[in-house]
């Protein structure tokens, strides 16, 4: 079985589009399988399945980023929330968020059927969650949608968990946002591949 050009050419245009519309150019049907399918086949250490997953779409998706300027205007002064407010109007205007959270549930039984790996499952936990990040970043801007993550965890938690009514002891990670793209993405640079990647036994 060998790698497909349409895998790494998806792995190589994902970027960050931080002007997005409320729309979508596919139905929300396809958007609930790519996440579904995020959740059955990205891995987890210990196969843990430890990631929880929220979609919110539409009006549930602009309530959320109600939240986030209701709770950032009473913590920062007025003149610093202008420039705050106008980024938060950004996410709001686009279609929708995907909040990825880790329950701490699996991550406690490893910890008791393996004691020696104890302190490894909860950075264990953190990378699947980024797997899934990934994904679904990847998978959305695949079918033609923009994206961006975001982490305005843990000052929006508390409100998020009571609105959506999610479990209180699930830790939020981050906030996929996602829309159609209005604009180009932000330009990517790299840095030498001699700098980042070492080989032996070639």
């Amino acid at each position: 079985m060998t790698v497909s050009t349409s895998f790494l050419e998806a792995v190589a245009t994902r970027r960050t589009y931080y002007k997005l519309t409320n729309q979508s150019t596919i139905p929300d049907s396809r958007i609930l399988e790519l996440v579904n399918a995020a959740v059955l086949n990205t891995p987890s250490s210990f196969n843990s399945q430890s990631t929880r997953l929220v979609l919110l779409l539409k009006k549930e998706h602009e309530k959320l980023w109600e939240i986030a300027k209701d709770t950032l205007r009473g913590m920062l002064p007025a003149d610093v929330f202008v420039n705050t407010e106008q980024r938060l109007n950004g996410f709001q205007n686009a279609y929708g968020t995907i909040l990825f959270f880790e329950s701490p549930d699996p991550v406690k039984a490893l910890q008791e059927k393996l004691p020696m790996y104890a302190d490894r499952f909860p950075i264990w936990s953190e990378h699947s969650s980024a797997m899934h990040q990934f994904f679904l970043w990847t998978a959305l801007e695949a079918e033609g949608l923009g994206a961006n993550l975001q982490h305005y965890n843990p000052l929006i938690d508390e409100r998020v968990s009571a609105e959506w009514n999610v479990p209180a002891d699930w830790s939020l990670k981050a906030q996929l946002v996602f829309g159609t793209p209005t604009g180009e993405p932000l330009e990517k640079t790299y840095q030498p591949l001699k700098e980042r990647v070492f080989v032996h036994g070639l």
